[in-house]
């Protein structure tokens, strides 16, 4: 017997906005940097095993591969961050209005680039 009704909401029937991409993309940069952090613990395994280990894993880190994964690494940082300010704003009881999320979307989006871009200029300084 088959009901006439449906039995669970699906994505196709969601209308697609702002701050729905942005509470998924809060989920998949959480995984990306526990993947991230993975990479740090193989990073200082390689650092305690002395020089050949380090090499090996240094080198693939200044790679141009590495250095785009060590990017992806901070924007996910940088918008998991904000987002989750984000989050705590609205744990608060503040900015459930829809055009206020809108704003504090473009506001995460913003940052995040500004924060990334922040992190590599004051990285590339350093070295």
């Amino acid at each position: 017997m088959q009901a006439n009704r449906p039995l669970s909401p699906h994505l196709q029937i969601y209308r697609w906005y702002l701050s729905m991409v942005m509470s998924i993309m809060n989920r998949v940069t959480g995984i990306a940097l526990s993947v991230g952090l993975v990479l740090l613990a193989w990073w200082l395994v390689a650092l305690a095993s002395g020089p050949e280990a380090f090499d090996t894993v240094h080198s693939l880190a200044g790679s141009w591969f590495g250095l785009l994964v060590l990017f992806g690494f901070s924007a996910a940082w940088a918008y998991h961050l904000l987002s989750g300010i984000r989050h705590l704003a609205w744990d608060a009881g503040y900015g459930f209005d829809k055009h206020v999320t809108h704003k504090v979307g473009i506001v995460v989006l913003g940052g995040t680039a500004a924060l990334t871009i922040l992190v590599w200029v004051a990285v590339l300084i350093a070295a």
